[in-house]
């Protein structure tokens, strides 16, 4: 008995030493590192190399259930209040009717291609249709893409809320095929009950996340105790939650959510553990799942499973995305993006699990097609995710300066932190500024070396500096030991003129020899940019404005412009012409001209377009970008004038 235990002991650590030293093929040549995990499970299995014999289902879906708790609790920590805000209704609206949406659609694909009843080819689609909270976390925050915030904040915020409906839906479902009962009432039955067990959770969630913040800041333990009492926490508040008939899931995200945006001691090291946690979570979750899996098994449902995976890619994906998002202002590119980012993970092999948990009689051919849907997903989506970002010109510049920043605990109620930068070459302290009094660092490393600040003498660019301020501050560290310019000298980003925010249009065409639109005049710039980009500002943000652009340079927090670039030629990277995706502007403005077209349709056709006469000019417009709220300018656009001289 004992020499079976450390067997196992030595198996299991052996398979996540691998998993970790196979990381290094996931950054060297980009594959997604998830996927890397699930291979090495496989090729631990007993048809892999391992031969290592696991068919306890209902052990590995306890297994992910916890480390799915766990993956949920972190996201939900890291998660800032104010990116919830901005992404909260296109991201509920994503989690609870897109799934649904997707999983009907894919059912009827599912029908055809293997031939199932209704309900099992629903069960199917709702085992595939959410999208992965690990996955998406992962590829987004360690593939270091950065994009919009409202776009992050929908991607990350829908695939950690969307596994509840996916769970209700799956579970119901299973009850009702293996009870046999009437299946007239079951849609209104689902709705009811998700937003019971929606209800439930949420209250249980903010519940103990307030608890969790109370208890740590209330009490006096050895410091290394609190990350443990915090997991601890966590896992209690999701099994409360299941327990009184609610989500776990939501229940988990929403904790950590409440305890992430709080003011709470040990955040820095609750933070470095649950990284951790989260880590192993992962891997002890896709190692597990790909231990279950037996490939010798995918042969019978290979073909129509993998065509199933692209039509859930190519079409059910997009199809509810566009459903789903029509109502919130999201342009062409954006919602080619978020249909593309719904990679399936974990969660959908977790369900896959469901059927044979109930006995269903064809339970392993649903796990089968889940598995190899995951495959395709992870394969074909997760690889291509960052140069999808790049195709469709989402990539933003980063709002803050790089800087190496991390923070160290102190004693007390945590109103004071331990910052550390390096200093950036084109830094204001690097240039000769002096420090402020309330940013004078207490340590400074140079070449290895310890200093004190009297003894450092001026900074140094690459000088490492470690300053005790209060969290209100760090923002303006960041600008003070960073790059404040964040590459403002850069004309491709930021364009090749400043301009003020306040001026107005007509003397902004007085001076470049632009045409201003009807109703424009008095507009100020700010109020142009704040209407076509529908009030969702960030740096580097552009719009055309016939031949010119204008570009947000600089941003506050609060999202006010406070800085404007103008750049004198139209940025020649073609964004892709998408003919899906179409906003409802665009619909509305296709259903006018068809309007008109009818409207003016005369009796009989002349057989030619008249010739203009020689001297009457064509009136030129410029180029528009239909993914923006701007139309061409009706009298045409006058040629650039080149920039008043100083």
């Amino acid at each position: 008995m004992l020499e079976s235990m450390e067997i196992a002991i030595l198996i299991a650590s052996a398979l996540i030493i691998v998993a970790v030293f196979t990381s290094l093929i996931s950054f060297r040549f980009g594959a997604p590192l998830l996927l890397v995990f699930l291979v090495v499970g496989l090729l631990a299995g007993e048809d892999g190399i391992g031969g290592i014999h696991f068919d306890n289902s209902g052990a590995a879906f306890f297994i992910g259930s916890i480390a799915l708790a766990l993956i949920l609790f972190d996201s939900g920590f890291e998660t800032r209040m104010s990116t919830l805000r901005i992404a909260a209704l296109p991201a509920i609206t994503l989690a609870t009717a897109g799934v649904v949406l997707t999983a009907c659609i894919v059912a009827v694909a599912a029908q055809v291609l293997f031939g199932v009843s209704w309900l099992n080819a629903l069960l199917i689609g709702a085992i595939v249709g959410p999208t992965d909270a690990a996955a998406v976390f992962f590829l987004l925050r360690v593939g270091g893409i950065n994009l919009r915030d409202r776009l992050r904040s929908t991607l990350e915020v829908e695939s950690a809320l969307n596994d509840p409906i996916a769970i209700l839906l799956t579970l119901s479902l299973v009850g009702v095929m293996v009870s046999g009962s009437e299946t007239s009432g079951l849609l209104a039955s689902l709705a009811s009950d998700f937003l019971l067990q929606s209800l439930i959770g949420t209250v249980v969630g903010v519940a103990g996340g307030y608890a969790i913040v109370q208890i740590l800041n209330r009490t006096n333990f050895e410091p290394a105790l609190y990350p443990i009492l915090v997991i601890a926490l966590a896992l209690a508040i999701w099994a409360i939650s299941g327990m009184l008939g609610g989500s776990g899931f939501v229940a988990a995200y929403v904790a950590g959510l409440i305890a992430g945006n709080a003011r709470m001691r040990h955040t820095g090291s609750l933070r470095r553990f649950q990284q951790g946690t989260t880590w192993l979570s992962q891997i002890a979750m896709f190692l597990t799942l790909g231990l279950l899996a037996t490939p010798s098994q995918f042969g019978k449902v290979a073909v129509p499973a993998v065509i199933l995976a692209l039509f859930l890619t190519f079409v059910a994906r997009p199809v509810a995305v566009w459903v789903c998002l029509l109502p919130f202002r999201f342009n062409r590119r954006e919602m080619a993006f978020v249909s593309w980012v719904g990679l399936r993970g974990a969660v959908s092999i977790l369900l896959g699990i469901v059927p044979i948990i109930g006995g269903l009689p064809d339970a392993q051919a649903i796990f089968n097609t889940a598995f190899i849907v995951v495959l395709v997903s992870l394969l074909l989506q997760g690889w291509t995710i960052r140069p999808m970002a790049d195709y469709l010109d989402l990539v933003v510049p980063q709002r803050h300066s790089f800087v190496d920043r991390f923070e160290l605990e102190l004693p007390g109620r945590g109103d004071y932190e331990v910052v550390s930068y390096v200093i950036h070459p084109a830094s204001p302290v690097a240039n000769g500024q002096r420090i402020p009094r309330w940013a004078r660092p207490s340590l400074f490393i140079r070449d290895g070396r310890s200093l004190r600040p009297h003894s450092a003498g001026r900074p140094k660019p690459g000088d490492q500096v470690y300053v005790i301020t209060t969290p209100n501050y760090v923002g303006l560290l960041d600008r003070l030991f960073g790059d404040p310019g964040q590459r403002a000298d850069d004309p491709r980003l930021f364009g090749e003129f400043v301009i003020e925010p306040d001026i107005r249009m007509v003397d902004l065409a007085g001076a470049y020899g632009i045409t201003v639109r009807p109703g424009d005049g008095e507009v100020t710039v700010a109020e142009a940019l704040r209407r076509d980009l529908a009030g969702d500002i960030e740096a580097g943000d552009r719009v055309a404005y016939g031949p010119v652009d204008l570009i947000v340079r600089k941003v506050s927090d609060e999202h006010v412009i406070e800085e404007v670039g103008l750049a004198l030629e139209h940025e020649h990277r073609a964004r892709p012409n998408l003919p899906i995706f179409q906003s409802r502007r665009e619909i509305a403005e296709m259903i006018r001209r068809w309007l008109g077209r009818r409207s003016r349709r005369p009796a009989a056709q002349p057989a030619a377009e008249a010739t203009p006469p020689a001297d009457q000019k064509v009136p030129a417009t410029a180029p528009t970008d239909p993914d923006l709220s701007i139309e061409a300018a009706p009298t045409g656009v006058a040629a650039p004038a080149k920039p008043p001289e100083a």
